[in-house]
C-alpha cells in the first residue's frame, strides 16, 4: 500500500489517458437544476486540488470511505500504473508535492474544459443569434452568462489562460463536437461549441433528466457537418418558400383591404410544417392532425393541406352566397380534411386541420382528443401511425392556461397521444403588446419545460436551420414518443391584421421590419451565389406559381355558392349521403349498433377546476373521430363546467352551424338544490337553454316525424331525466339517431339514492323508448276535468312535489307532469297535456331561483303553444345573485315556502299574469 503513495507522479504523466470519458463524467454529474455545473466544492484550483488529494489519500486508507465513483477511478489508476511496462516503477526522482501539483493541474484543466462544454450545452441559447431583426434578445435579457467564452478574458472563469487555447484536451462522452476525434485544442472546442449553440439555433434540453435523450440531442446538433443539405433538398426548400411567400403576395395584390392574417415575416413555417410531415411519413406516420390559430391558416390550407386554391379565393368574393348549411365562419377559422400522396416519401398521408375559433389555443385539447381516438380506432397504442402537430403564437403560448394544461395530458395513460410537435410562430409581439410587458419567463416556450420537452429555438430567417430543427423534432417525437417544441423566432411584417397600422404602437420595431429583406430573397441570393440554382430558374419558379394562382383565381369567379361542407375537418364516410345529409330520418325502435363504443371521460375530484376545459375539449375531439362512439364527459359537480365555457360556447353549441361538424358528445352535469352551497348545486341550465336555437315564438307544424325533425334542427339536446329508464333510453337514442347532436344531461345527485327514483326492467325492454314528457298517472289523470292545478316541472323537484301533494291529500286536485326533454321544447306533448286538463291552472315549479333554471326558457314557449289563452304561473325560489344558499336552514325554509305555494290553490286568484 505504501507504494501506491507514489501514484500521483504517475497520474501526472498519464492524466489525459486516465481521464477517460467515463471517469471524467463521474466528477461532473449533471445537476437537476439549470445552474452552474457541479464540479469540486470550491470550483477553484486550490480547493479542487486539495479536495482531490483528500479523496485519494482517504481511499488509500480505506476504499469504502469514498464515493464509489472515486473508488472506481482510483482502482483503474492503480491497475494501469502497476501494469504499464513503459512506466518506471515508483520513481524517486520527483518530490511527492510536485507530483500532486502536476496531477491536480492536469485533472483540473480537463475538468474545467468539461465544465466549459457543459456551460454551452446549458446556457449557449442565451447568446444565440435568434432575432432576425437583430433588435431584441429572444430571452428578453441582454445579460451574457459569465461561463460562456465570449471574450478571451473569460477563460479566467475556468482558471484557464490564453496560452491554453492551443493545448489538446480529452473530450468527454457527453459531447459529440469531436466527431471521430477524441481530443481537440481548447480553441477548436470553443469554436465548435459556438457554432453549435450560439448561432441561429438555440437549444434547451439539459433540464431533461434522461441521459439517453440528452445524448441523442447532443449527437444530432453537435456532430460536425451534420447540417449538410444536398442540392435537391435546397431546391425543394426554395420552391416551398416561393409558394409560401407568393401565396401571401397574391392575396395582398388581389384583396388588399381584406383581413386574412397573413404569414409575412414567418413564411418559413410552410416548409417547416412540410418537413415535419415528410420526416414523420418517412418514419411510418399515416395520419397527421393539426391545430393552429388564424395567422397563416390560409397558407397552410393551400400549401400544406393542399386545399384547392379556387375554393380559398372564392371566400374573398363578397357576392358569394352561402348554402343553407348553417351560419358558417370566417375563412381563417375553417378546417379541412385531405388524403393524398406525400411527394417526398411517395406514401399515403391523411391531413386534418381542425377548425378553430378566435380563442387561439382552445383547439389544443380538441386536437389531442381527436388524435387519441384515431390512434384507438387504428389500434395504434404507441402513436406510430397517427400524430398531432400544434401551431401556436408566442403570446398565446405563454399566456393561455390551456397550453399548460394540455401539456399535462401528454403523459397520462388515458390521454397521451405519444408526443406532439409544437411549432411556435414567435412574432415577438402579441397583438400590440411587447413581450417584456406580456410574460415573466425568459421565453414564451418555458411552459414546455414542465414535461421535459426539448425546446429548439431557431432564427426563422435561416431556412436551412429551420428545416434541420424541424426534421430533428419530428424524429424526436417518433423516436421517444414525447412532446417537442420548435420556436420559430420571426417577426410580423404587417399589423395584427392587414387593416392595422403597427407603426403607432411599435414604431422602432416596424422601422426595422420595413428595412428587412424578405427571407425568400435572402435564401435565393445564397443559392444563386453558391451555384445551386440560377437566377433564371428562380424567376421561373416564381412565374410558375404565380400562374397557378392566376388560373385558380379565374376558376374561383365561376363559384356562386359557398358550401361549408367542403371545409369539413372530420368527415364520417358512410354515415351521411353524398350531400352530407342523414341517409334516413327514421330513428330505429330497437337495438344498438354493434360497433358503438363508449368512452367516458370522468374528472376526479383532485383535478384542478381549470382542467375541466381541457377534459371537455379532449372528449369533444374524441367524439369527432367517429359517429359510432358514445363519448361522455362527467363533471364532479355540474357548475364546474363554467371553467369549460370556451369549449361549450365556441365548439359544442355552435360547431355544426359554423363548421358543419356533427358531434354526439354527452355532458353529464350533476344538478340539484340540496343545501350544498352555491358552488355545488346548479349546473346552470339557464345558460344551455339560452344558447338553444329553437324559436320560442314559432308555432310548429306537427308532422309524423316531428320529434326527429326537431332534434335534427336543434344545435343540442338538453334533458333532465327523473327515472333510470329514461336515462337509459336517452343514451340509447343518442347512438340510434341517424345524425349526431351534443346531449346535455342534468344528472341526479341525491336521486341516486332516492327510494322512489327507480325503474323496472319492463321499462327498458323492446317497445319502450325515451319519454320527452312523463304524464301524471295517478288519480288526477283518471278525472282530468276535476283537476284544479296542473304543475309542470323537471328533475328532482318532482319527488318533492309528489311527497308534499300526498301529505296534503291533493292527489285528485293537482296533476304533476314532468318535462324530461327541455330543449328542443316538446310543443306537441305540452299542448296535449294542457288540453287534457282544460279547467286547471297551469304552474311551472322549479327549485332554482326565478332568474335561473328553466322558467325564462319555457314561459314564452308555453305562451306560444297555448296561443296566450292561459297563463303559466311561476312557483319557485325568488330571484337571487348566487345559485344557492350556503345555510342549511335557509335552504329548507325556502323549499317549504315554494312547496306551500305550489299546493295553495287560492294563491293566484285575482292576479293578472
Amino acid at each position: 500500500m505504501s507504494q501506491l503513495r507514489l501514484l500521483p507522479s504517475w497520474l501526472g504523466a498519464r492524466a489525459s489517458r486516465l481521464l477517460a470519458p467515463h471517469d471524467v463524467q463521474m466528477f461532473n454529474r449533471p445537476s437537476r437544476s439549470s445552474g452552474p455545473p457541479a464540479t469540486f466544492p470550491s470550483g477553484k484550483r486550490g480547493g479542487s486540488s486539495s479536495y482531490m488529494e483528500e479523496m485519494y489519500f482517504a481511499w488509500l486508507e480505506n476504499p469504502q470511505s469514498v464515493h464509489k465513483s472515486w473508488d472506481s477511478f482510483f482502482r483503474k489508476a492503480n491497475e494501469e500504473a502497476t501494469c504499464d511496462p513503459a512506466q518506471p516503477p515508483f520513481p524517486e526522482t520527483r518530490p511527492a508535492v510536485s507530483s500532486r501539483t502536476e496531477t491536480s493541474k492536469l485533472v483540473e484543466d480537463h475538468l474545467a474544459v468539461q465544465s466549459l462544454i457543459r456551460a454551452y450545452q446549458i446556457r449557449g441559447h442565451h447568446v444565440a443569434q435568434l432575432d432576425p431583426l437583430g433588435i431584441l434578445d429572444a430571452d428578453l435579457d441582454s445579460f451574457v452568462p459569465s461561463d460562456l467564452i465570449t471574450t478571451i478574458d473569460k477563460l479566467a472563469f475556468y482558471d484557464l489562460r490564453e496560452a491554453d487555447l492551443d493545448k489538446e484536451f480529452q473530450l468527454p462522452t457527453t459531447t459529440f463536437i469531436g466527431g471521430s476525434e477524441h481530443t481537440l485544442s481548447l480553441r477548436e472546442i470553443i469554436r465548435r461549441l459556438e457554432s453549435t449553440y450560439c448561432q441561429h439555433i438555440g437549444l434547451e434540453f439539459m433540464f431533461i433528466n434522461d441521459v439517453e435523450q440528452c445524448q441523442w440531442i447532443r449527437k444530432k446538433f453537435e456532430t460536425p457537418g451534420v447540417m449538410q443539405f444536398s442540392s435537391e433538398e435546397k431546391r425543394t426548400l426554395l420552391a416551398r418558400l416561393v409558394r409560401s411567400m407568393r401565396f401571401e403576395d397574391f392575396l395582398a395584390r388581389k384583396w388588399s383591404s381584406e383581413k386574412r392574417f397573413g404569414l409575412e415575416g414567418c413564411e418559413v413555417m410552410i416548409p417547416a410544417l412540410k418537413t415535419i410531415i415528410d420526416k414523420s411519413s418517412e418514419m411510418g406516420i399515416e395520419n397527421v392532425i393539426l391545430g393552429m390559430p388564424h395567422r397563416g391558416r390560409l397558407n397552410v390550407l393551400a400549401n400544406v393541406i393542399r386545399k384547392d386554391l379556387e375554393q380559398i379565393f372564392c371566400q374573398f368574393d363578397p357576392k358569394l352566397e352561402a348554402a343553407d348549411e348553417g351560419s358558417g365562419d370566417v375563412k381563417y377559422h375553417l378546417g379541412m380534411y385531405h388524403e393524398r400522396i406525400n411527394r417526398v416519401t411517395n406514401r399515403n398521408i391523411t391531413l386534418s386541420l381542425v377548425a378553430n375559433p378566435s380563442h387561439l389555443e382552445a383547439v389544443d385539447p380538441v386536437v389531442q382528443g381527436k388524435t387519441k381516438a384515431e390512434q384507438f380506432y387504428r389500434g395504434d397504442a404507441q402513436g406510430k401511425k397517427v400524430m398531432s402537430i400544434l401551431v401556436h403564437g408566442d403570446a398565446a403560448f405563454a399566456g393561455q392556461g390551456v397550453v399548460y394544461e394540455t401539456f399535462h395530458l401528454s403523459d397520462l395513460p388515458s390521454y397521451t397521444t405519444n408526443g406532439t410537435v409544437h411549432v411556435v410562430v414567435n412574432n415577438q409581439i402579441g397583438f400590440t403588446t411587447d413581450p417584456r410587458m406580456a410574460r415573466s419567463s425568459p421565453y414564451p416556450t418555458d411552459v414546455a419545460r414542465v414535461v421535459n420537452a426539448p425546446i429548439f429555438h431557431v432564427n426563422a430567417d435561416d431556412p436551412e436551420a429551420v428545416i434541420y430543427v424541424c426534421s430533428v423534432a419530428a424524429e424526436w417525437r417518433n423516436t421517444f414518443n414525447k412532446d417537442v417544441v420548435v420556436d420559430l423566432v420571426c417577426y410580423r411584417r404587417r399589423g395584427h391584421n392587414e387593416m392595422d397600422e403597427p407603426m403607432f404602437t411599435q414604431p422602432l420595431m416596424y422601422k426595422q421590419i420595413h428595412r428587412q429583406v424578405p427571407v425568400l430573397k435572402k435564401y435565393a441570393d445564397k443559392l444563386i451565389t453558391e451555384g445551386t440554382v440560377t437566377l433564371q430558374e428562380f424567376e421561373e419558379e416564381i412565374a410558375k406559381y404565380d400562374r397557378i394562382c392566376e388560373e385558380a383565381y379565374g376558376r374561383s369567379k365561376d363559384k356562386k355558392i359557398l358550401h361549408i361542407k367542403h371545409w369539413l375537418d372530420s368527415p364520417w364516410p358512410g354515415f351521411f349521403n353524398v350531400d352530407g345529409e342523414p341517409k334516413s330520418m327514421t330513428c330505429p325502435a330497437t337495438g344498438i349498433p354493434e360497433d358503438v363504443l363508449t368512452h367516458i371521460g370522468e374528472v376526479a375530484s383532485s383535478v384542478p377546476l381549470e382542467d375541466f376545459k381541457i377534459h371537455t375539449g379532449f372528449e369533444l375531439g374524441y367524439a369527432m373521430a367517429s359517429p359510432n362512439a358514445l363519448v361522455l364527459w362527467e363533471a364532479q359537480f355540474g357548475d364546474f363546467h363554467n371553467t369549460a365555457q370556451c369549449i361549450i360556447d365556441q365548439f359544442i353549441s355552435t360547431g355544426q352551424a359554423k363548421w358543419v361538424r356533427h358531434n354526439g358528445i354527452v355532458l353529464l352535469l350533476p344538478h340539484g338544490m340540496e343545501g350544498m352551497g352555491p358552488e355545488h348545486s346548479s349546473a346552470r341550465p339557464e345558460r344551455f337553454l339560452q344558447m338553444s336555437n329553437d324559436d320560442s315564438d314559432a308555432y310548429p307544424v306537427f308532422t309524423e316525424d316531428f320529434e326527429v325533425s326537431q332534434l335534427y334542427d336543434c344545435n343540442w339536446i338538453v334533458v333532465n331525466c327523473s327515472t333510470p329508464a329514461n336515462y337509459f333510453h336517452v343514451l340509447r337514442r343518442q347512438v340510434l339517431l341517424p345524425f349526431r347532436k351534443p346531449l346535455i344531461i342534468f344528472t341526479p345527485k341525491s336521486l341516486l339514492r332516492h327510494p322512489e327514483a327507480k325503474s323496472s326492467f319492463d321499462q327498458m325492454v323492446s317497445g319502450t323508448s325515451f319519454q320527452r314528457v312523463i304524464s301524471e298517472d295517478g288519480p288526477a289523470a283518471q278525472a282530468p276535468e276535476q283537476v284544479r292545478r296542473l304543475i309542470f316541472c323537471t328533475g328532482k323537484v318532482y319527488y318533492d312535489l309528489v311527497k308534499e301533494r300526498s301529505s296534503q291529500g291533493l292527489e285528485e286536485q293537482v296533476a304533476i307532469t314532468r318535462l324530461e326533454q327541455i330543449s328542443p321544447f316538446p310543443f306537441d306533448l305540452i299542448k296535449t297535456e294542457a288540453e287534457k286538463y282544460p279547467g286547471a291552472e297551469l304552474v311551472w315549479c322549479q327549485e332554482e331561483h326565478k332568474n335561473m333554471g328553466y322558467y325564462d326558457y319555457i314561459s314564452p314557449r308555453f305562451m306560444t303553444i297555448l296561443s296566450r289563452a292561459r297563463p303559466i304561473w311561476y312557483v319557485g325560489r325568488d330571484p337571487a345573485a348566487a345559485p344557492a344558499t350556503g345555510n342549511r336552514n335557509t335552504h329548507l325554509v325556502s323549499l317549504k315556502k315554494f312547496l306551500d305555494t305550489a299546493f295553495n290553490l287560492q294563491v293566484f286568484e285575482g292576479k293578472t299574469f
